[in-house]
């Protein structure tokens, strides 16, 4: 029989403290009392030594299962790796416990713990972001299943920061083609200044939640790739891609009215009214 937890614990505690460092775990590794390994590994981790505290958790997980205690072991697991920050391998036991235990004692938490893993793997936008979508996702089911959950702030709050981070690696993206400039893109089927305004105005509709700072970079991204389009396209387009350039200017001055890119858009917007000016005397002259 399982004898009274928190004696048993205290029981535990007084154990380990009177065998030497290195001997208590060896002595626990080699033990096949079930019992006594899940209460050595609680102890471990009210100590906060959870690298221990995981190693005895995984050796009892499966004689645990089926028991009283096989949903707490498993709980218990995940947060252990938490707290000793291997997030994957947390993220994993957070979500293999909520698929186990669907009704669960623990379910809420360990959705939204899943989600959390997941956010701290969340990588630096240059790379890879198939953790941060997956975060995301995860963050949106729990806040579906558990609407009214007290972790809802937290969660809409790094369901933002994440997206803001796809954001980022479109903006990255967008720049490295204008920085490129009018290198043909064949990916693209054009210039590279093609291939930014797809890139940008694709992230704008993409991600509407995005922060006003990285909406504004993009939108500037966009006029200034049209504006040099324009300047570069052969004579029969050039008036219709300028005129395009000032409709740009006049769509990020009405969203960004105080923008700190003023004074470079309205450069923009005078060299392209003169030109559209001209391009009308010249045609008058001819007829």
């Amino acid at each position: 029989m399982w004898i009274g937890m928190t004696k048993r614990l205290i029981f535990v505690f007084l154990t380990l403290m009177s065998m030497s460092a290195c001997g208590e775990y060896t002595y626990l590794q080699k033990s096949s009392d079930v019992e006594y390994k899940y209460d050595a590994a609680k102890a471990y981790y009210a100590e906060g030594r959870y690298g221990r505290a995981c190693e005895l958790l995984k050796n009892v997980l499966a004689p645990l299962k089926g028991t009283v205690y096989g949903e707490e072991s498993l709980y218990l697991l995940a947060m252990a790796n938490y707290k000793h920050r291997d997030y994957e391998s947390a993220g994993n036991y957070f979500k293999k416990y909520y698929q186990s235990y669907p009704k669960g004692d623990y379910v809420e938490q360990a959705r939204y713990y899943c989600g959390y893993m997941l956010y701290k793997q969340s990588p630096d936008a240059r790379l890879d972001q198939h953790s941060t979508e997956e975060a995301i996702a995860e963050f949106q089911s729990f806040l579906d299943l558990y609407p009214g959950t007290r972790l809802k702030e937290q969660s809409q709050e790094m369901i933002f920061l994440l997206q803001d981070r796809l954001v980022e690696k479109e903006y990255l993206s967008a720049k490295l083609y204008y920085d490129m400039g009018s290198y043909v893109n064949s990916r693209a089927g054009g210039s590279n200044y093609d291939a930014c305004v797809v890139t940008a105005q694709n992230a704008l509709k993409d991600y509407p939640f995005a922060s006003a700072e990285r909406r504004e970079e993009l939108s500037i991204l966009i006029l200034r790739s049209k504006y040099q389009l324009a300047k570069q396209s052969v004579e029969d387009k050039r008036e219709a891609r300028f005129r395009d350039a000032i409709d740009e200017y006049y769509a990020f001055m009405n969203d960004f009215p105080e923008s700190k890119y003023e004074k470079e858009a309205r450069g923009i917007l005078a060299d392209a009214e003169s030109i559209v000016k001209k391009k009308k005397l010249d045609i008058s002259e001819k007829e």
